[in-house]
């Protein structure tokens, strides 16, 4: 009997909100959210809670500014919301994000909040060049959200594989 088929899997990659210039002596790691940035990430956390765009787990960068804009999904999707956070996310690149999300196996939805430009670089790897550049062509903002989908989990691995089903940004209207 043949093996039933893999679940599909949704990928969501939040691009942190924007966050004020470091203060003199302030590590990068520690820069937080200014105004614009706070109300950013509750924009875009709320307009995917109003389209019931809701991952089954939320791995952040240890970041403040990372962490800072998790919370606003947390408020928005729920407390009981499986919420995570990665060293990795802020120190790895594209391919860090891409092991990170293959090693979650035991969900079919999950959410990485990160930084640029290795978010924005994994998005394109997953999707190709030319979706990426229609949907977002000048680049990954603060505070996007973009949605992929797989066939399964495992085409991960394999560039160019995924949909970019969904894209909200808080500089787009509606």
């Amino acid at each position: 009997m043949p093996a039933p088929p893999a679940s599909p899997f949704r990928l969501f990659l939040l691009r942190h909100a924007q966050a004020g210039w470091a203060a003199p002596g302030q590590k990068d790691f520690d820069r937080a959210l200014d105004d614009t940035g706070y109300g950013q990430a509750e924009l875009v956390a709320d307009r995917a809670a109003d389209r019931g765009l809701k991952p089954q787990r939320i791995i952040s960068s240890t970041a403040v500014r990372c962490r800072q804009t998790t919370e606003a999904f947390r408020r928005a999707l729920g407390e009981d919301t499986d919420i995570r956070y990665s060293d990795d996310l802020y120190t790895g690149g594209p391919e860090t994000y891409r092991s990170l999300a293959t090693a979650q196996d035991d969900v079919t939805s999950l959410m990485l909040v990160g930084h640029n430009p290795m978010i924005e670089e994994f998005l394109r790897t997953l999707v190709g060049e030319e979706a990426a550049t229609l949907r977002i062509p000048l680049g990954y903002p603060p505070a996007g959200l973009a949605l992929v989908e797989f066939d399964t989990q495992r085409t991960l691995t394999a560039p160019g594989t995924a949909t970019l089903a969904a894209w909200l940004s808080p500089n787009d209207h509606g």
